[in-house]
């Protein structure tokens, strides 16, 4: 069986990505209030196996779990990248006429700004889960409230589904990544099968540093899928560079990191893993 550490209550996104992920596989969910207890709870236990969402198609990057997944040492394992959908539900004696307040996670709220902006009279309230302000209002039996989850937590918690669909943008997808102790990598993934890799660097204060080094991957045929820069604390205008790429050929990936390593400072490999697939 696997232990699963998400941030979030069963029904969340990070419960539905980890049951796609491991489909058809025994897994037992550990619930989490933050992403940084899922990280601890893989410090704490090495066997347990983490699911962090790292980016969303409309919302950007999450930067605070680039250096949690930085920090902890852990491996990227593994990506799943879900569709997300949002519905509003409420009680199931409540309607349209007497909900006055909406309860979500921020980004959620963020996503359903248009379903928001249409409904001035209900008054949008930050939680720290979209599943979990489902289930604090069922249990709670907090009339006139309502909450932006996904539908199989309205389901899960009871809740009456008052419209599904509710984001704006019908491709938001939520990018989710697989983590564990390092010395449990290979039995997670074949590394001969990898073709994607995380890489986190830094570089010297020099004009054209960064462009030498996309230079040489490209040189080896990598292809970048996304670099992000986080500033490094206490060092001013320094920076930390978060670099997916993916290739065909692991050997030629191997000495594309061979080359670019002088180049850099404090380069370290996140993960090599399978580029995941989009989900429906």
């Amino acid at each position: 069986m696997k232990r699963i550490a998400i941030q979030g209550l069963r029904g969340s996104f990070h419960d539905i990505a980890a049951n796609q992920y491991f489909e058809g596989e025994q897994t037992q969910l550990i619930c989490c209030a933050t992403f940084e207890e899922v990280f601890d709870c893989i410090k704490n236990d090495p066997t347990i196996i983490g699911m962090t969402a790292i980016e969303n198609t409309i919302a950007g990057s999450l930067l605070h779990n680039y250096e949690l997944l930085r920090d902890s040492g852990t491996a990227v394992v593994g990506e799943h990248k879900l569709h997300i959908s949002h519905c509003i539900c409420c009680l199931p004696d409540d309607d349209w006429d007497t909900i006055t307040e909406i309860h979500s996670h921020p980004v959620a709220l963020m996503q359903c700004r248009e379903f928001l902006a249409r409904h001035t009279e209900m008054k949008a309230v930050e939680n720290e889960d979209t599943a979990g302000a489902a289930k604090e209002i069922f249990d709670n039996r907090q009339h006139g409230h309502a909450a932006i989850c996904s539908a199989a937590a309205a389901e899960m918690y009871g809740m009456k589904i008052l419209e599904n669909h509710i984001e704006d943008n019908k491709h938001n997808f939520t990018r989710f990544l697989v983590v564990c102790d390092p010395r449990k990598a290979d039995y997670l993934r074949p590394i001969d099968k990898t073709d994607k890799s995380s890489l986190v660097f830094s570089l010297p204060h020099e004009e054209g540093s960064l462009s030498q080094v996309l230079s040489i991957l490209s040189f080896y045929k990598i292809n970048m899928t996304k670099i992000q820069s986080l500033p490094i604390i206490g060092r001013e205008w320094e920076y930390m560079f978060y670099v997916d790429v993916t290739y065909d050929n692991l050997t030629r990936y191997r000495q594309s990191i061979d080359a670019i390593t002088p180049l850099t400072r404090e380069l370290k490999i996140l993960g090599e893993y399978i580029n995941g697939k989009q989900s429906d």
